[in-house]
């Protein structure tokens, strides 16, 4: 049998003392925050959802699924609104996120991607494990960046003692070079330069170290709602056992551990995207299977 319709609640009605004709008061309650307004008599879900966006807007993150939920004193907790309510009298509704986020699947696409070269430097290259093989992949990175139209930042551990960007890395075109102390590449200017991009949802993430600046970098983004893919042929440390933990550690937080041809082939979707042709041709050798391989 059916179960009833849950009922709407008997709260007490009215527009409330120092409510505005036609309107009633709604207290919208979101994550730990509660903020009481009012709206038309009559607001139906529509109208709820741009209240709580209006309210809220700074803190919802558009690409979740929401259900907005209705406290009913009959039973004592919140339940999904039912179908066809409308406001008629003071209630309290909730905005509750479902926990599957539609960028967990690690979709990529152009416009809401880009890629972060982080410390690719000439210091590095005697200490970090097989350096030229994840110099030679993020080059490849680059260059489908360049070709697919993808924003690049880059930056630079203390340039000063480390020297510059190693040469074979290609820096044309790329939106930000910019040297760092803090091991993260989430800086104030690094923020800045995200948000002049709109749509921004996913980061590409490469370099050096693993287990330092990637990490760090990595957990700041996730903190920050934006999904990573870490490129595995593309990353590594001077410690193959940091290298490995680190990247463990990363994929049961949720970041993607990749690799640089998956990266490219999602990108472009479909062997009739107008692109697809000259990534095809940076892909036709594959990435180095290195000592990485093994280590992942």
């Amino acid at each position: 049998m059916a179960a009833a319709e849950p009922a709407v609640p008997a709260l007490p009605s009215g527009g409330g003392a120092g409510a505005p004709s036609g309107t009633v008061p709604v207290l919208f309650c979101f994550s730990v925050f509660a903020r009481p307004s009012v709206v038309p008599h009559g607001a139906g879900y529509e109208l709820l959802i741009q209240k709580f966006l209006s309210l809220y807007g700074d803190q919802i993150d558009m690409h979740r699924k929401f259900v907005v939920q209705l406290f009913a004193e009959e039973w004592g907790q919140y339940v999904d609104l039912p179908k066809g309510f409308a406001v008629s009298e003071r209630c309290k509704v909730r905005l509750v996120p479902l926990q599957i986020q539609l960028t967990t699947l690690g979709n990529l696409t152009p416009s809401s991607t880009v890629f972060f070269c982080c410390d690719m430097q000439e210091r590095f290259r005697p200490a970090i494990k097989y350096f030229g093989d994840i110099i030679s992949v993020g080059q490849r990175l680059l260059q489908g960046a360049r070709i697919l139209g993808i924003p690049v930042i880059v930056t630079e551990q203390y340039p000063k003692g480390l020297g510059s960007t190693v040469q074979e890395i290609d820096l044309t075109g790329v939106k930000l070079v910019l040297p760092k102390t803090k091991f993260s590449m989430v800086l104030p200017e690094v923020e800045a330069a995200l948000a002049e991009i709109p749509g921004v949802r996913s980061v590409v993430l490469f370099g050096v170290e693993t287990h330092v600046c990637i990490q760090q970098t990595a957990l700041e983004l996730v903190g920050r709602g934006i999904k990573v893919h870490i490129v595995a042929d593309a990353t590594s440390s001077r410690s193959m056992m940091d290298r490995m933990f680190a990247l463990e550690r990363l994929a049961r937080t949720g970041i993607i551990v990749t690799t640089s041809e998956a990266v490219l082939l999602q990108l472009v979707a479909d062997k009739d995207h107008p692109k697809f042709k000259e990534i095809q041709n940076l892909i036709k050798a594959s990435a180095p299977e290195s000592g990485l391989l093994s280590k992942v």
